[in-house]
């Protein structure tokens, strides 16, 4: 187990911040004004970042990775309902706004690791369709400057490197493999075992769900009931703190915690970052490396080029073609609760479930409607907030009787959903597309989990606030006029800035985008530009 974090924790050391089992030097990189200095900085510790900084560990450069955040205390609330998910305990307190001017509280978490440290570790690639163009009822799907092909190899570092669980061969629209997952799928326990036979039973073909956690023989993983939504108190969830942050400080890339960038300065051509304004602890400080990664999550991404605004660059850095925050993609996502009052459900660990059989278009479905997998089990103060009118003595009786699903149809890119930076503020519009598959397909599940035994179906669509698996806000491509980033992750505008997370992508797809950004970002380390 890793340093205990409740006597050790990083905001009561002076001289050294924590990764993992490792204590890494920060103040060593600040210079006597308490400015910073490195070859290359890298902005933001979530799964983009971290991996970045992971595969520049053994670069011989000088590499610095930033965070707002600090490290994620242990604690047994870790591990409690009510506190994470009724009281909220680890989000952001900030508000973003909708178009209409009313705050709302984003699903994002600012730690190191970033939102890794509450997801739930479920790691599927993209579809070999998903890098091309696919027709939807709402528009286009855009095709990706990048092949399955030509990512493949980064996918199969990635799934070591996250300790990808899995089985290939059982979901039939699993892309080509140059191997086998790293480890064994994790077995389905009784009553997710048998709900896939129901299904099963009626043509459609449930899969065992790519996962993430260190279930290898001796690993820290206990299967337990706080995987999804929750920290891991034992360091077993395959987040970007525990498989790249930590790896990557022990090999010498160094962290600055707890500063917020502000802004990037240019040079005077305005060819070139300079510096990263930043504050840390309240005191400000400038960043100044030869190098710079921005890899802050799709909106946070979007927010600081946006912020960055000067007389070289007055739409914003790297904005050259007006596309910065725009495009602005969300998964259509709803919560499925199926209940048979006649049978409880016990399961521990339940997110081992998928099935994608209406993923792809069909015959008797001519647009693609999307993915199917399970949630982590939901307890009753877990739905609360979404239904607060009814007792907990019944959301407790639902929950323990349940089979918890989570469906998601595609987003795809459109002018009308776009992010801006208002007085400040971070400002969501946005316009969701393709609900008339997205409601396909919640009726296509509600049948199968009836036929499954299940006969009670409760449902409820995430709005606004859950944009946990948000993109497209600096996409990549090969046209400056279309794109900010060229297909390496380099901005086109600016000669020394990357962007290394789901910003870059051109499509949402429909299954969780963690894999394929660290694949991504993988990809574009290997490239070289960034350490010649």
């Amino acid at each position: 187990m890793a340093v205990d974090r409740d006597h050790a924790r990083p905001d009561e050391m002076d001289a050294s911040v924590q990764a993992g089992d490792v204590r890494v030097p920060s103040e060593a990189v600040l210079n006597p004004d308490g400015d910073v200095e490195c070859d290359i900085a890298i902005i933001g510790s979530g799964m983009g970042g971290a991996t970045v900084a992971y595969a520049l560990r053994d670069a011989g450069a000088r590499v610095l990775l930033v965070d707002r955040g600090d490290f994620l205390r242990r604690e047994w609330e870790n591990w409690s309902p009510e506190d994470v998910h009724l009281h909220g305990r680890y989000k952001t307190a900030e508000d973003w706004y909708d178009n209409r001017g009313a705050p709302f509280s984003p699903g994002v978490y600012y730690y190191i690791g970033g939102n890794t440290k509450l997801y739930g570790a479920c790691l599927p690639r993209f579809r070999e369709a998903d890098f091309g163009p696919i027709e939807h009822p709402d528009g286009v799907s855009q095709p990706w400057p990048v092949s399955y092909d030509e990512l493949e190899p980064f996918y199969a570092e990635a799934e070591r490197m996250y300790l990808v669980h899995g089985r290939s061969g059982d979901d039939p629209t699993d892309p080509w493999r140059s191997g086998d997952y790293p480890y064994p799928a994790l077995d389905h326990e009784p009553p997710i075992a048998a709900l896939a036979e129901r299904l099963a039973s009626q043509g459609v073909h449930p899969f065992s769900m790519p996962v993430g956690i260190d279930r290898r023989a001796g690993g820290r993983c206990v299967r337990c009931r706080t995987c999804d939504g929750f920290p891991c108190m034992v360091d077993a969830k395959a987040d970007a703190e525990i498989c790249a942050v930590a790896p990557a400080a022990r090999a010498g890339v160094q962290l600055l915690t707890r500063t917020r960038v502000e802004r990037l300065e240019t040079d005077g051509a305005g060819r070139r970052v300079s510096s990263a304004v930043a504050v840390r602890d309240g005191r400000h400080l400038r960043i100044r490396a030869g190098r710079f990664v921005v890899a802050c999550g799709a909106a946070n991404t979007a927010a600081l080029l946006l912020r960055s605004a000067d007389d070289k660059h007055p739409r914003g850095l790297a904005n050259g073609s007006g596309q910065v925050g725009r495009n602005y993609m969300v998964h259509n996502s709803t919560f499925m609760v199926a209940v048979d009052p006649r049978r409880r459900n016990d399961v521990r660990f339940q997110k081992t479930l998928g099935m994608n059989d209406f993923y792809l278009a069909t015959p008797a479905d001519p647009h693609p409607l999307g993915n199917l997998q399970m949630l982590g089990k939901l307890q009753g103060p877990m739905v609360k907030s979404a239904r607060r009118r009814i007792p907990m003595p019944i959301l407790d009786y639902m929950t323990s009787h349940s089979v918890d699903l989570y469906l998601t149809t595609e987003d795809v890119p459109s002018s009308r959903s776009f992010l801006s930076v208002r007085r400040g503020r971070i400002v969501i519009d946005w316009e969701p597309t393709n609900i008339s598959s997205h409601r396909k397909l919640v009726t296509r599940v509600t049948d199968l989990v009836r036929g499954a035994g299940y006969p009670l179906v409760f449902t409820e669509r995430m709005g606004i606030a859950t944009n946990s698996h948000q993109c497209g806000t600096a996409v990549m491509g090969g046209d400056p006029s279309s794109s900010v980033v060229n297909p390496e992750g380099r901005c086109h505008d600016i000669e020394n800035l990357w962007v290394g997370d789901s910003s870059v992508f051109p499509s949402s797809a429909a299954v969780n985008p963690a894999l394929t950004i660290a694949a991504n970002t993988l990809r574009i380390v290997a490239g070289g530009e960034l350490t010649s």
